[in-house]
């Protein structure tokens, strides 16, 4: 199986939803992080737990999770929330650029 040409329409598209995929993953994550800030003072509040894993035929598949044991981890949290937005912010600019070729390419055909 060969993979796809870069200027293959199909190709800007597994782009696009890769980065789309990747997007989701991160929100699931701040989705989470938020959760879990929020209910810091809740006495017995199990965090959740968001993890990430990647298919094969590319993206990433999502899963939240809740902790085996009662408790806090803010600086966690944080470090996740501030990374969930980085991802997000750079899947969205691949989405960008793959959604401004696309239209390149559409323009040069046309």
């Amino acid at each position: 199986m060969t993979p796809p040409s870069r200027s293959s329409p199909n190709a800007m598209q597994s782009v696009s939803a890769i980065a789309l995929s990747g997007m989701t993953a991160a929100t699931s994550s701040l989705a989470v992080s938020g959760h879990n800030l929020a209910n810091l003072g809740t006495v017995g509040f199990r965090r959740q737990l968001a993890s990430h894993e990647t298919s094969a035929s590319g993206g990433v598949a999502s899963q939240v999770d809740t902790a085996p044991e009662a408790g806090n981890a803010i600086e966690a949290d944080m470090v996740a929330l501030l990374t969930a937005k980085n991802a997000f912010l750079a899947n969205l600019a691949v989405f960008r650029a793959s959604d401004a070729m696309a239209g390149t390419l559409l323009d040069t055909v046309a």
